[in-house]
This record gives C-alpha cells, structure tokens and sequence, in this order.
C-alpha cells in the first residue's frame, strides 16, 4: 500500500477498538485511518466491528453504518453512491476505489481503510484535493472555438467522431489513478498526473474544439506531460475500468506528429 502524506513527525498509532453489540451475528473487523488536526495528535487507525447481517453489501454502507451507529466522529465524503461522483475515493484492502463499488465480500480479512495515499489530509478519510482542481482547471476543460456558429445551431459531430471520446468521457475525477501513480507522488507540484492528462486528451480530439495547436503547447513541458513512464498503475486501479497511459501515450504521439510536420 501506498505511503500516506502524514502531519510532520507523526507516526500512524493504534487507536481505540468498538466491539460489536451482543447478538451480533456476522461481524466483521474494519480497521480505520482516523486524524483530526484540531485535537494535536498523532494520526491512528480506530477498529469497528461491524455486523454484516445488519449492514450492506458495499464498504461505503459499512463506513455509513460506522458513523450512524457507532462513532459519529467518523469523517469521510460521499454523495451518490452509485460510482458516479467519485466522492468516496479512498484506499481500501490497499488499493485505490471507491467505497461504494468496492464489495465487503471482495476484502481479504481485516477490512483496512485509508484516505488517497500521497495527498493531504483534511481529516480522517477525507483528501485534499485542492491542487488537483487547480491542475484540472489549468488545461480548460471546454470547447474552445475560433469560429462562430450558425445563429441557433448546434456544432455537430459524426458518430466516428464521438466514438472517439469513448474511454475518455468517462472519467469522473475521482483522483484514484492520479494517487496511484509513483510519478504524481514525486512530482506533483509540476506533472499533471493521469487523470488530468486523459481530461486533456478528452478535449484534443473532440471534433468540436478547435485550439488543438494551444493546447498541445500547454503540454510541451519536461514535467506537465513528461514525467509519465507507464507504470500502468492508473489503469490498474481506476474504478470505471479506463486507461489514462494509453491517452497520454496517444497525446505523446501528437507531439512527435506535429514537430514532423
């Protein structure tokens, strides 16, 4: 598993164990990362045990059934819980995913659950995602035209053109990829990261957008664009099964393509 980007000095301790209530008939061991800057302390991992009779299939009903029942303290984010907003990105049985598609049943032993490795934490399970937005915002994830469009026309595309976008589209930002990858750990301040980069792709080849040349600029850096070898872990962990090394290695072609022209 991934190292955590941790306060200064601070080592992970264990923390407090909340037994089970009697009766219970199938428990099962969560273990949690839990850290709440305003109290001081060094982060820890909380045990909960929980009774899967009485609880959902998905580690997000789980963590829900924590907080609910158990300890209300618990902080994480969470919004639709059908794979869909990415909120509930987080490090779970090690591996990047999202709680509400991860199945409990899928877990091996002890179920361990820890915020996105390498980023820095709010509180408990809960990432700052700050610099990522900002990344994301930096390649302008819009159409960008020249040209004006017939008074109220749509710009159109063929169904080629639109197949291309499928693998890209997708992606929902949920930052799994992008904390996976040993390249955004070391260089974060500077490369882009996976996610971003295949939401920049995204916008390259849509038939409708018309400042390709720019954007590509924006790309020619060492770190922006070039700090990716392909470890392939993005593709490995993004939980909607897409591939943001085949996008980059795709928008590295562009670049050889156009200095070749």
């Amino acid at each position: 598993m991934a190292e955590l980007s941790l306060p200064k000095n601070s080592k992970v301790q264990k923390g407090k164990h909340f037994a089970a209530k009697a009766g219970a008939k199938k428990v099962r061991n969560f273990k949690v990362y839990r850290w709440n800057p305003d109290a001081g302390q060094n982060p820890s991992t909380d045990t909960y045990e929980v009774d899967l009779a009485a609880c959902g299939p998905m580690v997000l009903d789980a963590l829900i059934k924590i907080k609910n029942e158990i300890d209300p303290s618990l902080t994480f984010r969470r919004s639709c819980r059908e794979g869909i907003c990415g909120s509930c990105a987080m490090n779970i049985d090690g591996t990047n995913t999202l709680a509400c598609t991860k199945a409990i049943e899928d877990c091996k032993g002890e179920v361990k659950i820890y915020p996105l490795p390498h980023m820095p934490v709010i509180k408990d399970l809960v990432p700052d995602l700050s610099h990522f937005y900002a990344q994301y915002a930096s390649i302008k994830p819009w159409i960008r035209t020249q040209s004006t469009p017939m008074p109220d026309t749509e710009r159109l595309q063929s169904k080629e053109d639109r197949a291309k976008l499928d693998g890209l589209y997708e992606c929902i930002l949920c930052a799994c990829c992008s904390t996976s990858c040993p390249s955004y750990w070391w260089n974060g301040d500077r490369y882009l990261g996976p996610a971003v980069l295949l939401q920049a792709y995204r916008w390259i080849i849509d038939s409708r957008d018309e400042d390709t040349g720019a954007r590509l600029d924006d790309l020619e850096d060492p770190f922006r664009l070039y700090r990716c070898h392909t470890i392939m872990n993005c593709a490995k962990t993004c939980p909607k099964g897409l591939n943001p090394a085949k996008a980059i290695a795709e928008i590295k072609k562009l670049m050889i393509q156009r200095r070749g022209a």
